[in-house]
C-alpha cells in the first residue's frame, strides 16, 4: 500500500470513528445510537449455542463485550464505506464536493438503515463527511494527503467523539440505573406502610459478610438489549387483548387509581450460574393481575396461556394460570419503578423464572394455544417454576471461628430450613434462618396490620464453627414442606442451574 493510500485509509477510518460520535452526540446510549443498532443485529445473527455460551461463561460481560465488538465493527464499516465511496469518486472524475456529499449521504443512509432514527443518522453522516472534507483534496483526489491536513481530519474525529462524551453521555447514559445504591430506602420514604416493611427486613437481615440484607442494595438486571427503551409515561398504555369478552386499555393513571398492594418479591435469573447473584428480592408496589383478569373477562372454556409484549421487543408466553398470580408493579422500595427494572410497569409472576416478569409491559394477549417466548427460540425453558438454590456467598474467618452464609430460595415453595454440612457432605448441621418477610399487604392499610408470611421471597442463612484446616463446605435447602434441594447438578442452560453449592473454605 503505497503513502497516499494509507493515509486516505487513516483519514476514512476516522471517517467511521465521526459517525459513531455523531449518532452518539444526538442518541447517547440509547437504542438510536448506531452501534447498540448493530449490536442488536449481531446479537440477532448469533447462533443459540454460542448465546447461551456467553451467558454461561462471560456471564455479566458478555453484553458490554458485545457493544465493544459492535463499536468496533461499526467503525470499520462507515469507514469502509467512505473508502470505498472516495475510490469511487476518484474512479468517476468527481469534484471534492461532491464526493464528500457522497460520503456523508452513504452513510447517513446505511446509518438511518440500522437505526430507523433519522437525526443521529444525519448527524453521524454530516460529521463523516466533513472529517473526509477537512483532509483536503488529497483525501478524494490523486495527490498525497498532507501531514497538516490528515492531523486536522483526526483532530475533527477526536473533536467530536470528546464532545460527544460530554453531551451524549449526559442524554443517554445513565438511563438504566438501579435504584439507588447504598442509602437506605427505610428512611428516604415519606410512605409509613413501606418505611415499615423495610424496616422490619432490615431488622430481620443476619449480619453477614459481603452480601445484600433482605432487600437487595442493587438488583440485577438481565435484558435482551444494551440499551433500556425509553418509554414515556405519561403516553404508556397496557393492551389486554385475544380470547377475552372485551378488549382493554389501560393507563398508568388508570392502574396506580386502583387499589395497590405492597409486596416482596424475590427474582432468580434462569441463566444464573449455580452460585451466582442473579438473585435479589425488593419490596414491589402495584396491583394484582387477577383484578384485569377479571374485567376483561376470560371465557368458561379457560385459554391455555398469555403471550406478554414489551416496548423493547421481548416477548414471552406461559401458562394462564401462572398471570391469575401475577403482580402488575409500578414501584419498587418506597420509589417509582426505576427504568432498568422496567418502568413504568412491569409484571411478577410469583416462583417463576426472571424471563417472564417482563419488564416495560405494554401488551398482554390471552391465546388458547402456547407459543414460543423469545428465550424458548433460543432452547432455553425458563417459563416454569424456579428450582431451589441455597447460595454461600459469605465466609468470615477473622474472628477465630469460621462464619458462612447466604440466600436460600425455592420460590412459592418457601425454605424451611438450610442444611450445613462442613466436611464434605458427611454430616449436616441446621444453619440459623432469617424470619421470613411480612405477607403482601394493602398499601391503605395501617402499618401495625403488616404480619404474616410473603409468598414468594428468599431467606437468609448463617452458621458458625469451629475449623483449623481447610475443608468443603456443602449447603442445601429444604422446602416447606420437607423435601430436600436435589443434588442431581445441572448448567443453567436450558432449564436454570440446580445442585447443592460446595466451596472450599480455608480458615
Amino acid at each position: 500500500m503505497n503513502r497516499p493510500t494509507r493515509r486516505r485509509a487513516l483519514v476514512t477510518l476516522a471517517s467511521g470513528v465521526g459517525v459513531v460520535a455523531g449518532s452518539f452526540l444526538v442518541a447517547g446510549f440509547a437504542e438510536r445510537w448506531v452501534v447498540l443498532a448493530l449490536a442488536r443485529t449481531l446479537f440477532f445473527l448469533t447462533p443459540d449455542g454460542l448465546v447461551a455460551f456467553g451467558i454461561q461463561r462471560l456471564g455479566d460481560l458478555a453484553q458490554p463485550l458485545l457493544v465493544v465488538g459492535a463499536g468496533l465493527t461499526t467503525v470499520l464499516l462507515f469507514g469502509g464505506l467512505a473508502f470505498v465511496t472516495v475510490l469511487t469518486g476518484r474512479a468517476l472524475d468527481r469534484e471534492r464536493a461532491e464526493t464528500v456529499f457522497a460520503v456523508g449521504t452513504v452513510q447517513a443512509f446505511v446509518a438511518f438503515a440500522l437505526t430507523v432514527a433519522p437525526l443521529p443518522a444525519l448527524v453521524g453522516g454530516a460529521v463523516g463527511a466533513a472529517v473526509v472534507g477537512v483532509a483536503g483534496r488529497g483525501a478524494v483526489g490523486g495527490v498525497d494527503v498532507a501531514r497538516r491536513d490528515l492531523l486536522r481530519s483526526l483532530g475533527t474525529a477526536a473533536a467530536t467523539v470528546g464532545l460527544a462524551g460530554v453531551l451524549g453521555v449526559r442524554r443517554g447514559a445513565g438511563g438504566s440505573s438501579d435504584p439507588k445504591a447504598g442509602g437506605n430506602p427505610a428512611k428516604e420514604t415519606s410512605d409509613s406502610l413501606v418505611r415499615t416493611m423495610l424496616s422490619t427486613a432490615e431488622d430481620r437481615s443476619l449480619p453477614l459478610a459481603d452480601i445484600d440484607p433482605l432487600v437487595s442494595e442493587r438488583f440485577y438486571q438481565v435484558d435482551i438489549n444494551p440499551a433500556d427503551p425509553d418509554v414515556d409515561r405519561e403516553t404508556w398504555s397496557l393492551t389486554v387483548s385475544g380470547a377475552v369478552e372485551g378488549v382493554r386499555e389501560y393507563s398508568l393513571a388508570d392502574l396506580e387509581g386502583r387499589p395497590a398492594e405492597h409486596r416482596f418479591v424475590t427474582l432468580r435469573c434462569v441463566g444464573d450460574s449455580l452460585n451466582g447473584k442473579k438473585l435479589d428480592n425488593a419490596l414491589w408496589t402495584g396491583v394484582p393481575m387477577t383484578d384485569v383478569l377479571e374485567e376483561v373477562g376470560v371465557p368458561d372454556d379457560e385459554p391455555c396461556c398469555v403471550y406478554v409484549r414489551a416496548a423493547d421487543g421481548y416477548f414471552q408466553s406461559f401458562p394462564l394460570e401462572a398471570m391469575r398470580s401475577a403482580f402488575l408493579a409500578y414501584g419498587m422500595n418506597g420509589r417509582s419503578l426505576p427504568k432498568g427494572h422496567g418502568a413504568p410497569v412491569r409484571a411478577l409472576v410469583p416462583g417463576h423464572w426472571g424471563e417472564i416478569n417482563v419488564k416495560w409491559l405494554t401488551e398482554i394477549e390471552v391465546v388458547r394455544e402456547e407459543r414460543e417466548g423469545y428465550w424458548e427460540k433460543r432452547g432455553w425453558h425458563g417459563t416454569g417454576p424456579v428450582n431451589t438454590v441455597a447460595k454461600l456467598h459469605s465466609v468470615d474467618a477473622s474472628s477465630g471461628s469460621v462464619t458462612v452464609g447466604g440466600h436460600a430460595y425455592a420460590g412459592t415453595r418457601g425454605v424451611s430450613a438450610v442444611e450445613v454440612s462442613t466436611d464434605g457432605g458427611e454430616s449436616w448441621t441446621e444453619a440459623t434462618l432469617s424470619e421470613r418477610l411480612p405477607a403482601a399487604i394493602p398499601a391503605d392499610a395501617d402499618p401495625e396490620d403488616v404480619g404474616g408470611e410473603a409468598a414468594d421471597a428468599w431467606r437468609m442463612w448463617r452458621h458458625e464453627y469451629e475449623a483449623t484446616g481447610g475443608h468443603e463446605v456443602v449447603v442445601r435447602a429444604v422446602e416447606a414442606d420437607g423435601t430436600v434441594q436435589d443434588d442431581a447438578e445441572s448448567k443453567p442452560f436450558p432449564s436454570g442451574a440446580s445442585g447443592w453449592v460446595s466451596r472450599r473454605v480455608a480458615p
